[in-house]
């Protein structure tokens, strides 16, 4: 948030976090998951403008769920939104409504694309998450109770013409609870069906590495699910919209970026520790293709794949559809326990710095992260591998 702010808007998120926050955090891992099945959990971001090729790249990803970003300042082009979602063919959907500053300002304007655009897709997209990143400013709110407001209308609209449709947010960018608390306490008449985030920690080098002194990814989603859980206006369903890494050379004045292999190896553990803690219900890479973050990327017109694209499919090979049936950590080992599809049970282990290896002993067939089994002089390192019993 910035100087446009209102001095009184800050006066409901200081009273609310000064209560709720300590709470969620003390209470965050207290609170029981009761699932441990989950069948939409692994996500991809694709755009309109990155073209179809990507629906062939989903495809070998086999990758079920996506997230399709539409700003309410392309309205001109719904149609065509319209058809290149249709282009992916029983794939999971979900509409991420970016926010304009017009469409917050005029509440008839932001109410008559809302009705436009939930009407064209119906019977295509039931799914959607309601702006974007809203306590950053460059994406057009300047106060919470701006965001409320606008969440509202959207929600009214909902309500009155399409009640089977589900409305996620607030998704908050970043670390900053203060701003999720006061979106998940307020005096507004909503609801959220499943609460979202843009939980990026690429800031922290590796997913375990803490912010704050002790938040570390586990911990942050634990926060989030406690607060959620605490809220009368939300579920506690979880969705992670948004995360990356930077790569190296790829991005101008990026101190955290990291090598292709540091992508793959960051990515894959970011899923595995979300699918540990249970409480999360989908996780979104951003995105599919780009030069600075994708799993692939143009070079000289050409289409390539990195190493994080086949982590990404061997990822969902062997954990598509997964029970989990426990995660451990200590002493910077990790492991987590599925049983997959095929009802075979394994161990997915790893620890957190190169610099440490384990010695990793009876098991049936071990696959490294890309797919391929090991057979000889297996190590457990910062690499996670997939171990067969």
């Amino acid at each position: 948030m910035n100087k446009k702010n209102k001095p009184a808007d800050f006066v409901p998120l200081v009273l609310v976090n000064a209560f709720f926050l300590p709470l969620s955090i003390l209470l965050g891992a207290v609170f029981k998951s009761k699932k441990n099945k989950f069948k939409n959990f692994f996500g991809m971001n694709v755009n309109l403008d990155k073209g179809l090729e990507q629906i062939e790249l989903i495809n070998e990803l086999n990758c079920n769920d996506l997230l399709i970003r539409l700003p309410l300042d392309d309205m001109k082009n719904v149609d065509k939104y319209k058809e290149f979602i249709q282009g992916f063919e029983n794939k999971n959907i979900t509409i991420n409504i970016i926010q304009s500053r017009a469409h917050i300002e005029d509440a008839s304007l932001l109410e008559k694309d809302i009705r436009h655009l939930f009407s064209t897709f119906k019977g295509i997209c039931s799914s959607y998450q309601i702006a974007n990143a809203i306590n950053e400013t460059k994406w057009g709110f300047f106060s919470m109770k701006e965001y409320l407001s606008f969440y509202t209308t959207v929600q009214s609209i909902r309500n009155d013409k399409f009640p089977d449709y589900t409305l996620i947010g607030p998704s908050v960018k970043g670390f900053e609870m203060q701003y999720s608390v006061r979106a998940l306490f307020n005096y507004f008449k909503i609801k959220f069906d499943k609460v979202s985030a843009l939980m990026y920690v690429d800031k922290q080098t590796y997913p375990e590495n803490p912010q704050w002194l002790t938040f570390d990814l586990t911990k942050q989603i634990h926060t989030l699910y406690g607060l959620s859980t605490l809220a009368i206006k939300s579920n506690n369903d979880i969705i992670l919209s948004e995360f990356s890494w930077h790569i190296k050379g790829e991005t101008e004045a990026n101190e955290f970026a990291v090598s292709e292999e540091e992508q793959a190896i960051y990515m894959l553990r970011y899923y595995l520790l979300a699918l540990g803690t249970k409480r999360v219900q989908s996780v979104f890479w951003f995105q599919l293709i780009s030069s600075t973050f994708g799993l692939t990327f143009m070079k000289s017109g050409k289409l390539e794949k990195r190493k994080s694209f086949y982590a990404y499919k061997t990822m969902i090979e062997f954990l598509g559809n997964c029970e989990v049936e426990k995660y451990s950590s200590a002493n910077k080992l990790h492991v987590l326990t599925c049983k997959n599809k095929k009802g075979q049970k394994l161990d997915i282990v790893w620890v957190e710095e190169p610099n440490i290896t384990v010695e990793l002993t009876e098991f049936n067939k071990v696959y490294d992260m890309y797919g391929k089994e090991l057979k000889t002089d297996i190590e457990i390192t910062n690499k996670p591998i997939y171990a067969f019993h």
